[in-house]
């Protein structure tokens, strides 16, 4: 696997679950070589994670994350088997892993003893909550949702989590950009580095404007349902026939809003005038968008608004937003073929990319079936 912006990069993952393997995907969709390293008998946590079940048996949350990826299973307290962990983090270009901070040393797989073995490494190390006092902290997506404060905005009557794992997710990313970077760093400075990316630290960064009040100002926000604690209107109304979304960001938007509406006169009341004011009067303001709401179907809506540049859209279960995408030429699912010659269906990698595209070269692996090839690969690097 040459193809792609990280063409010849060889990646040793030793992470599991969700945050690692999803960096560790992106990274193999952009040509990297990625040598997944599993449990015996058991591999990735996520194997067990269904159903759903994929057409190959597997289950779908695992091969969610896992394409583009060859597998082998490694047991470190095997000599043998260490041996080639070691081997490989010793000729890799990226070392992954999401062990507890500090349980990879006895194995000689941590960041420091890897970089004396392999100074041009980038090493990147994945936690809940740091390798500090929260080292022993486990780094569960819903626990940090819930002690990093996301639950605290999130919800109508009570705090509740996000529909997927979304600090992980984040987290995936931040480790990627970092990898890539640390990446540039080397080949300009010829020496890697160490990369650590906490769950926690990554979700007080990505809740943006809602940490920035409590940083820059003080404000402890709180639970706001659909609505947006700094734009108004920006949230959920309901149609004649179902629900839509208003995103309107700022008064020439409000204004076509109201015209569209057949309310023009709304847009110079003093309560709605500015973003600002809109906001202090979110109340008022919502009673008068509904009742005009309610007279017309969402699609309906949906056309008239969208000609006014006004921002507004049903609430799409996942075939509609999968059908949607299809329509306006995005990517959205792509098949790779399985050994076995029948196809893995994937969500697609959302980059589009003029010279160095992305590639699906291989479908998510089965538990091992990699080990010739990456023991071949490792000779092959002398």
């Amino acid at each position: 696997m040459n193809e792609g912006a990280l063409g010849g990069v060889l990646v040793a993952d030793f992470s599991r679950v969700l945050a690692g393997p999803y960096a560790t995907m992106l990274l193999a969709d952009l040509g990297a070589t990625v040598v997944k390293v599993e449990r015996p008998g058991l591999g990735d946590d996520t194997r067990a994670w269904g159903p759903p079940f994929s057409n190959s048996g597997q289950s779908t949350y695992f091969e969610s994350i896992n394409r583009n990826k060859m597998s082998i299973a490694l047991d470190f307290t095997a000599d043998g088997d260490l041996a080639v962990a070691r081997r490989l983090s010793g000729v890799a270009d990226v070392v992954i892993e999401n062990f507890t901070p500090g349980s990879l040393t006895r194995y000689g797989l941590d960041g420091a003893q890897t970089l004396r073995r392999n100074p041009r490494a980038v090493y990147c190390s994945i936690s809940g909550f740091g390798s500090g006092e929260g080292a022993q902290m486990p780094g569960y997506d819903l626990l940090v949702q819930a002690m990093g404060g996301l639950m605290s905005v999130t919800g109508h009557d009570a705090p509740t989590k996000a529909g997927v794992a979304v600090v992980d997710v984040l987290t995936g990313l931040h480790a990627a950009v970092a990898i890539l970077a640390a990446l540039r760093h080397r080949d300009v400075a010829g020496n890697g580095q160490v990369i650590e990316v906490s769950l926690l630290s990554t979700l007080l960064s990505s809740l943006v404007n809602q940490s920035g009040a409590f940083a820059g100002a003080g404000v402890v926000p709180g639970l706001l349902g659909n609505a947006h604690p700094s734009i108004a209107p920006y949230e959920v109304y309901s149609a004649r026939d179902r629900a839509l979304v208003l995103a309107v960001g700022n008064d020439g938007q409000f204004r076509a809003l109201v015209g569209v509406l057949g309310e023009p006169a709304l847009a110079d009341d003093g309560r709605f005038i500015t973003n600002a004011a809109r906001v202090d009067n979110r109340h008022e303001l919502n009673v008068r968008l509904q009742h005009l709401l309610e007279l017309r179907d969402a699609e309906d809506w949906r056309i008239r608004l969208t000609a006014a540049g006004v921002p507004c859209g049903p609430i799409n279960s996942l075939d509609g937003a999968f059908g949607l995408a299809g329509a306006l030429g995005l990517p959205s699912i792509v098949e790779i073929a399985r050994a076995d010659g029948t196809p893995a269906r994937q969500v697609a990698n959302p980059l589009q990319m003029s010279d160095t595209p992305v590639t699906y070269q291989l479908a998510p692996p089965e538990l091992d079936a990699d080990r010739a090839a990456v023991l071949a690969l490792l000779a092959s690097r002398g």
